[in-house]
C-alpha cells in the first residue's frame, strides 16, 4: 500500500480513463489476432492490468496484452488446438498460468535485475522479429480470410491463394484503418488515440456502405464474468508446455522491465524489479485461470499514463474498472466491428514494434552488432524465439569476451628491468629491480582477472627458467576467477620446478580469499608473502645474493 502514497487523484483519474480508451481497441485486436477471441483480449487487459497494478513494483506501469506476448500466445494456441482439438484451449491457458508461476519464481529468487542484462542487438533483433511475425500473421485477416494454420510459414505458403481470393471490401476497410493510424496528425492524438478513431470511424463506414453479413465482424462479447479454466496437463505434452511457458514468461519479464525503465526515466523514480515480476506473475496466473490473454508492461499506455499526470497504481486500477464496465454493460457495441479493422490495428502495432531506429543505423554503429541483430530477427521469425535469443546472447558474449581479453592482456606484464613505464614502481623499487641484473621477474597483474586472460598469463611466464626469483604482484587485482587461479597455480608450480623462488604480493582481501579457496596460498609459504613491492623486491634481491655467495 505504500506505493499509493504518491497518489494524485486528478492525475490518476485522467491516467486511468485515458489508458482505458487506448487499451480498448488494442485489447480487441490482440484478442482476435491470438485466436482466443476479442473477449479474451479484453479480460486480459482487465485482469493483468488490475493485479499487476495492485501487486507490482512500479507506480505508473500499465500492463496489458502486448504485441510480443500475443505473437507467442498465438503460436502456442495454434499448436495446442491443432494437436488437441478438445483440450487445446485449456492447455494453452495452462501454459499462461505456468508462465505466471515462472515469473513469480524469478521475482522470489531476486533475479529481476538480470533479466534485461543482454546486448541491445539481441533485444532489437527479437523484438523486430516479433514485429515481423505479427505483420505476417495479420496479412490473411487484412485480405478477408481467417488466419491459416502453420504460423508464419503456413501463412507465407498460403499467400498466393489468399491474394487470388481476397475480399476487396475487407481490404478497403483494413487499408483505411492503416491510413488513419499513420496519417492522423500528432496534435490530435494527444486528445484521442488514433486506434480508437480508426476503430469507430471505419466501423461506422462499414455499416454505411456494406451489408452487415458481407463483412466479417467480431460479434457481441458475452456479458458477465469469464469462466474458470481448469488447468490441463498431459504427460506427453508436459515438456512442451514447460518450454512454451518459459518463452512466454521470459518475454513478459523482458517486455515489462524494459517498459518499467522507460517509466522510471520519465518519473525520475526507480521501480522494484523483483516485486514487479511477482506482480506480473500473479496477474498472468489469474489471467490464465479465467481464460484471458497474458500481458506485460505496455510502453504506449505507460508513457501516456505518466504524461497525463498519473503518479500511483490507482490509475491502473481505474483503467481496469472502466474496461470491466465496458464488458459488463456495453459488450453489444462490439458486434459491428469488422475483423479487418482489428487486423489493421495489429499490423500497425507490428510495424511499430520493429526497431526502426537501430535498423537504420546498425551498419554504421557495428557490423557485428548488425549481423547479430538480423540473425536474431530471422531466427525469431523462421525458427524459434528461445533459439534466437540463446544464440544471439552466446555469440554476443563471445565477441565481448574476445574484446575484453585483448584489453585485459595489456594488464598482464612480466619484466626484469625497470624500463617499462606502465609498471607502477617508484624510484627505489626500480633501483632494486635493476640491481637484480635480470635475475628477478616482476610479474604484474591489474584489474579483474577473468578466464580469457589465462593464456596471456601462460605466455608471460613461459621463460621462467631464466630467473632465480619471481615477484607475483596482485596488489591491483580486485578479483580472479577459477581459470585464472589455475593459470597462476601453473605459473607458481613451473617456477618451483626450476628452483625459482616465488614471492607473493596480495593485500586485497577478496583476492586473498579467492586464492585461499583455490589453495594457491599453500604453494607460497607465509614467509614469502609481502604487503609492499619494496619488501618483496628486497627479499628477492637478498635471496639471490645468498644463493650466489
Amino acid at each position: 500500500m505504500s506505493r499509493f502514497n504518491t497518489l494524485s487523484l486528478k492525475g490518476d483519474l485522467f491516467g486511468g480513463v485515458t489508458t482505458a480508451i487506448i487499451s480498448l481497441p488494442l485489447a480487441l485486436a490482440f484478442g482476435v489476432a491470438s485466436g482466443a477471441g476479442a473477449e479474451a483480449g479484453l479480460w486480459g487487459a482487465i485482469m493483468v492490468g488490475l493485479f499487476a497494478s495492485l501487486f507490482g513494483g512500479s507506480n505508473t506501469l500499465i500492463s496489458e496484452p502486448t504485441g510480443p506476448m500475443t505473437v507467442i500466445m498465438t503460436a502456442v494456441l495454434t499448436t495446442m488446438t491443432a494437436k488437441y482439438p478438445e483440450s487445446g484451449m485449456a492447455m494453452t491457458f495452462t501454459v499462461v498460468m505456468m508462465a505466471g508461476a515462472f515469473q513469480i519464481l524469478l521475482g522470489t529468487l531476486k533475479l529481476g535485475k538480470y533479466v534485461t542484462l543482454m546486448p541491445y542487438s539481441v533485444v532489437s533483433g527479437f523484438m523486430s522479429g516479433i514485429g515481423v511475425i505479427l505483420v505476417i500473421l495479420q496479412l490473411s485477416p487484412l485480405l478477408g480470410h481467417p488466419a491459416p494454420a502453420g504460423g508464419v510459414i503456413g501463412t507465407l505458403k498460403q499467400l498466393p491463394d489468399i491474394f487470388m481470393s481476397l475480399s476487396f471490401k475487407e481490404l478497403f476497410l483494413g487499408v483505411t484503418t492503416l491510413l488513419i493510424l499513420f496519417l492522423m496528425p500528432k496534435k490530435y492524438t494527444r486528445y484521442v488515440p488514433s486506434q480508437l478513431v480508426a476503430l469507430v470511424f471505419v466501423t461506422l463506414l462499414s455499416m454505411l456502405i456494406f451489408d452487415m453479413e458481407s463483412v466479417r465482424r467480431i460479434g457481441e462479447i458475452p456479458a458477465g464474468l469469464p469462466s474458470l479454466v481448469i488447468p490441463t496437463i498431459t504427460p506427453e505434452t508436459f515438456m512442451t508446455m514447460v518450454i512454451d511457458a518459459l518463452v512466454l514468461g521470459t518475454l513478459g519479464c523482458i517486455d515489462t522491465l524494459l517498459t518499467a525503465v522507460i517509466g522510471d526515466s520519465l518519473t525520475r523514480s526507480e521501480h522494484n524489479s523483483d516485486k514487479e515480476l511477482r506482480g506480473q506473475g500473479i496477474a498472468n496466473m489469474l489471467a490464465g485461470l479465467f481464460g484471458a490473454l497474458p500481458g506485460a508492461g505496455a510502453t504506449m499506455g505507460t508513457v501516456v499514463n505518466i504524461q497525463v499526470g498519473a503518479r500511483s497504481p490507482l490509475s491502473g486500477v481505474i483503467r481496469a474498472l472502466i474496461l470491466a464496465l465496458v464488458v459488463m454493460v456495453a459488450g453489444s457495441l462490439t458486434e459491428p466491428i469488422p475483423m479487418a479493422v482489428l487486423a489493421g490495428i495489429a499490423v500497425y502495432v507490428g510495424i511499430n514494434i520493429l526497431d526502426w531506429s537501430f535498423i537504420s543505423r546498425a551498419h554504421k554503429v557495428s557490423i557485428q552488432g548488425m549481423a547479430i541483430m538480423y540473425g536474431v530477427m530471422l531466427l525469431t521469425v523462421f525458427v524459434d524465439l528461445i533459439v534466437a535469443v540463446g544464440l544471439g546472447v552466446f555469440i554476443s558474449n563471445i565477441i565481448i569476451i574476445e574484446k575484453l581479453s585483448l584489453a585485459q592482456e595489456k594488464n598482464v606484464k612480466a619484466i626484469s628491468d625497470a624500463e617499462d613505464e606502465d609498471i607502477p614502481l617508484n624510484e627505489e623499487e626500480k633501483n632494486l629491480l635493476d640491481k637484480a641484473n635480470g635475475q628477478v621477474l616482476f610479474f604484474y597483474l591489474s584489474g579483474p582477472m577473468i578466464f580469457s586472460v589465462s593464456k596471456a598469463i601462460s605466455r608471460q611466464h613461459s621463460s621462467i627458467s631464466q630467473y632465480k626469483a619471481m615477484v607475483l604482484d596482485l596488489t591491483d587485482v580486485p578479483m580472479i576467477d577459477v581459470t585464472v587461479g589455475l593459470a597462476l597455480e601453473n605459473a607458481i608450480k613451473d617456477a618451483k620446478e626450476v628452483e625459482c623462488q616465488v614471492l607473493l604480493l596480495c593485500p586485497h582481501e577478496q583476492t586473498k580469499h579467492q586464492l585461499e579457496r583455490l589453495h594457491l596460498d599453500d604453494l607460497v609459504p607465509v614467509e614469502d608473502r609481502y604487503s609492499t613491492r619494496y619488501e618483496a623486491l628486497s627479499a628477492a634481491l637478498n635471496n639471490i645474493d645468498i644463493k650466489e655467495s
